[in-house]
C-alpha cells in the first residue's frame, strides 16, 4: 500500500535505536506526545521489526518508551485530521500498517521484552501486547480507552481482551477502565512485574543474552521480578460481580445487571463503572462488544482482518461519525461533552451495528492481506 503520509518528518528520531551485543532495543521517542504512535513510527517498527527477525546477530529486540510513558496510543488526531481534510483511505492506511504491524509481533520468532514503565494505552497496548513478554511496573497505568472516543478496542485487542480471565476483558475494553502493573499481571496483560529501579539491571542482563530461547530470556527477568501485592479497591477483587455482569448478551443488559448491583449496596466502584459506560459512544459499545465476544473464536490475524473492516466503516463515516466527534470533544476543544449519534443505546440496531461487519463497498478497497510468515509460533498459529 502505497504510503499518502509524509515520511520525513524526523522519523530517525521516533524511534531511537540502541546496539547492543546480542539485542536491540528500539526507543519510541515522542515524550512530550507520550510517544503516540504516528505513521511514520508505526512503519518505522515494521521495518526494524522484519529487518532485524532476519538477522543472526540479534537474538531479542527490547522495546520500551521514553519519558513517562511507554506508548499512549495512535495519532489519532492526525488520522483523524487527514481524513477530514483528503480522504478516508488516509486513515486506513494507518490502520492498515499498524495492524501488519501487531501481527508481525505476535507471530514473531524472537523474543520481544517490552518494558512498560508508563502509560500503556490504545496502540500502545497493540505494540506490547503481542510480544512474548511485558514488563509492568508500579509506574505502568494500562488502559483501552476507544470506547469514550468514539472508536472501539483495537490492534488486536478483540484477540487479547477476550482471552483475560472471565469477561474482565469486557469490563476493561467497554468501561476503559485503567490498570496497574499488579492488576496487569494478575490478568495476565503483563507477564512479569519489576520495579522499575531494577529496569536498567535488568537491561544489562538481556544485553548479554547468547540465545533466542525464550525459556533462557523468561529466567533472567524472572531474576529481578517480584510479586506485587493488588490493592483493596481493584477491580480485580470484583471478578465475581465483573462475571455476573459483563456476561450478559448485550450492552443493555450488562447496564442492568450493573444498576441491579448498585442497589444492593454502597459500592463506589460500580457507579464508576455505570458513568464510564454512560457517557461513552453507544455504537462504539455495541461493536466493541460484538468485536470481544467473536474474538474468542478467532485467532489474532482473523481478530485483525475483522477491525480493519470495522476500522474502514469507521472512517467512512456511513453510520456513525462518532469518532471525529470524540476526537473533537477529547482530544482537540477538549470541552468533554461529545454528542453521541446515535445518543442512546436502545437507537443503535443490529443492522447498524453489523453494517461495521461487511465488507467496504469500494471496488479498490481489500480486505487487510498479512505478509508471508513462516515457522510461525505454536500460539499464533491456532486459528488462524
Amino acid at each position: 500500500m502505497a504510503s499518502g503520509f509524509s515520511t520525513n518528518d524526523g522519523v530517525d528520531q521516533q524511534v531511537l535505536v540502541k546496539e547492543n551485543l546480542n539485542a536491540r532495543t528500539l526507543i519510541l521517542n515522542r515524550p512530550r506526545q507520550l510517544n503516540a504512535l504516528s505513521f511514520q513510527m508505526v512503519a518505522r517498527l515494521l521495518e526494524l521489526f522484519l529487518a532485524y527477525e532476519k538477522d543472526s546477530s540479534v537474538n531479542l529486540l527490547i522495546l520500551k518508551g521514553e519519558g513517562r510513558a511507554f506508548c499512549a496510543g495512535g495519532d489519532v488526531v492526525t488520522v483523524a485530521h487527514a481524513v477530514t481534510k483528503g480522504h478516508w483511505k488516509l486513515g486506513a492506511e494507518f490502520f492498515w500498517t499498524e495492524y501488519i504491524l501487531n501481527y508481525v509481533m505476535a507471530t514473531y520468532r524472537k523474543p520481544q521484552v517490552s518494558l512498560l514503565n508508563g502509560i500503556v494505552m490504545g496502540g500502545g497496548a497493540g505494540a506490547c501486547i503481542h510480544g512474548r513478554f511485558r514488563v509492568a511496573t508500579e509506574n505502568s497505568v494500562f488502559a483501552m480507552p476507544e470506547t469514550s472516543l468514539g472508536l472501539f478496542p483495537d490492534v488486536g485487542a478483540s484477540f487479547y481482551l477476550s482471552r483475560l480471565p472471565g469477561f474482565f476483558g469486557e469490563y476493561v475494553g467497554l468501561t476503559g477502565a485503567r490498570l496497574d502493573g499488579a492488576e496487569m499481571l494478575a490478568c495476565g496483560l503483563a507477564t512479569h512485574f519489576v520495579p522499575a529501579m531494577r529496569l536498567p539491571s535488568l537491561e544489562d542482563a538481556l544485553f548479554k543474552v547468547g540465545s533466542s530461547d525464550p525459556a533462557v530470556v523468561s529466567a533472567i527477568i524472572d531474576r529481578f521480578s517480584q510479586q506485587p501485592v493488588l490493592k483493596d479497591k481493584s477491580a480485580y477483587h470484583r471478578l465475581d460481580i465483573i462475571d455476573r455482569c459483563f456476561s450478559r448478551r448485550s450492552v443493555e443488559e450488562i447496564l442492568s445487571a450493573l444498576e441491579g448491583e448498585a442497589a444492593k449496596g454502597t459500592d463506589d466502584w460500580i457507579s464508576t463503572t455505570i458513568q464510564s459506560l454512560k457517557k461513552a459512544s453507544p455504537m462504539s459499545l455495541k461493536i466493541s462488544l460484538r468485536l470481544i465476544r467473536e474474538g474468542r473464536l478467532l485467532g489474532v490475524g482473523r481478530c485483525l482482518v475483522q477491525e480493519y473492516r470495522v476500522s474502514c466503516h469507521v472512517l467512512r463515516q456511513e453510520v456513525s461519525k462518532d469518532f471525529f466527534e470524540g476526537c473533537r470533544a477529547l482530544l482537540v476543544d477538549k470541552d468533554r461533552n461529545p454528542k453521541w449519534e446515535p445518543s442512546q443505546l436502545e437507537q443503535v440496531s443490529d443492522n447498524m451495528v453489523e453494517r461495521y461487519f461487511s465488507k467496504v463497498d469500494d471496488e479498490e478497497w481489500e480486505d487487510l492481506k498479512f505478509p508471508a510468515r513462516s515457522n510461525l509460533p505454536v500460539s499464533a498459529m491456532a486459528k488462524l
